[in-house]
């Protein structure tokens, strides 16, 4: 046990489970009084035997500070490059959940300087400590990346049992992109899910092509197939063909296992969404389509329906695009042709296009109950979207729409 004597003696002080030397700052790593008396005779008596009572600890207590201020310049240092490194993660965080160019890092760090300057220029040299450029944001999310797979690897070898979802779709460029889902419990029965793998597919889309995906990613975790309840899919052939689908390729794969075969469950969403393709009603869409394309198609009309538009203070400044890709797309359209009605047949009219149908009264109650039927389409769709959906919720959600639907039907 360090003794406080031994500071006046020979100028060591207790730090942490160590002995310090003030004078050479030596590190003494044994409490004993043999070997601070030691280090002192051989390193410091000559010159600091002379200093006695207070002028001895007068010396001391200014070789205590110093020690102090240079031991806060280094935690403060230490707190200052950890604070940069975070501060250069979470702007890495930022640009790739935003989809933005790794350069994009250096513009956002002289951005932070010119309002440091202006804001707090007394600051401004620590926001210059910030490493910001393309191969440090590219280092820093390649590092996130890593993290973010050992913790599904870790979360995945707890799993008592777990269920997989699979969608197969087409990214801008037009490639293929599989998306893999993952809802599994541990023995404690908490509930997680998360998006485990976004698998490119770069020939063929076949049954085979996506399970081999599937059966890499499965290695990847670390997954026991044995604990595998069900597979979720859109339904398409290639998903669940009896011979070639993926649903097939796991069952065979169990079989080679001894396992149980998983559930095979075909995807709400998928089907609320092809049912709602089925509402075509084109004697309406027709018109709609053939009236926005007229507007966005010639820039010269586009330029001039938006400059109408901003004259009478309308909140839309637009009218929106219909596609087919997009199944959320077509309520969106309906909602802003019904509200712009008024101004879209004026400007037809400025145009000399003549399109009966705007002031027919029958078509316009059938563009109303196209807007709201479509509207109830898309609030049923994103209920039974989001994270913890449990199959009660959503049937819950299903039964709810079907009431609605039948009060609908009444009132027509």
């Amino acid at each position: 046990m360090f003794k406080e004597q031994w500071t006046y003696d020979y100028f060591f002080m207790q730090y942490k489970e160590r002995a310090v030397c003030l004078i050479c700052q030596n590190i003494v790593f044994v409490f004993k009084e043999y070997n601070l008396h030691r280090h002192y005779q051989i390193q410091h008596k000559d010159k600091y035997e002379c200093l006695v009572r207070d002028v001895r600890k007068d010396k001391i207590l200014k070789l205590k500070n110093t020690l102090t201020t240079q031991k806060n310049t280094f935690v403060n240092q230490k707190q200052l490059n950890m604070s940069s490194l975070q501060a250069s993660f979470q702007v890495a965080k930022l640009i790739v959940c935003t989809g933005r160019p790794f350069v994009e890092g250096e513009f956002v760090k002289e951005y932070l300087l010119s309002v440091a300057k202006e804001m707090c220029p007394e600051k401004a040299d620590l926001f210059s400590t910030v490493n910001l450029s393309g191969p440090t944001i590219k280092q820093g999310i390649e590092e996130m990346g890593d993290n973010l797979r050992q913790h599904l690897q870790n979360f995945a070898r707890k799993l008592s049992c777990f269920s997989l979802s699979l969608d197969e779709c087409n990214d801008v460029p037009d490639s293929a992109q599989l998306l893999i889902f993952i809802r599994g419990t541990n023995d404690n029965f908490k509930v997680t899910e998360e998006l485990v793998a976004l698998q490119s597919i770069k020939a063929t889309i076949t049954g085979e092509d996506i399970y081999e995906k599937v059966s890499q990613t499965v290695k990847d975790l670390e997954l026991d197939w044995a604990k595998l309840a069900s597979v979720t899919t859109d339904g398409v052939p290639s998903m669940v063909g009896s011979k070639k689908g993926v649903i097939a390729h796991i069952n065979q794969e169990m079989d080679k296992r001894n396992h149980s075969h998983p559930i095979a469950i075909h995807c709400f969403i998928h089907q609320q969404a092809l049912c709602s393709k089925s509402l075509k009603w084109d004697s309406v869409m027709k018109i709609v389509v053939s009236c926005v394309n007229f507007v966005r198609d010639n820039e010269l009309n586009h330029r001039q329906f938006q400059e109408f538009l901003s004259e009478l203070n309308i909140a839309y400044k637009d009218v929106l695009y219909h596609t087919e890709v997009h199944g959320l797309s077509r309520g969106r359209v309906l909602r802003h042709f019904y509200d712009l009605l008024p101004q879209i047949t004026a400007f037809m009219l400025s145009k000399n296009k003549e399109v009966p149908e705007l002031n027919d009264a029958e078509w316009k109650w059938h563009l109303t109950f196209l807007t709201d039927v479509t509207e109830l389409l898309n609030s049923f769709n994103v209920q039974l979207q989001g994270n913890g959906k449990l199959i009660c919720d959503m049937q819950s959600h299903v039964k709810a729409f079907e009431v609605k639907l039948g009060l609908l039907i009444k009132q027509v």
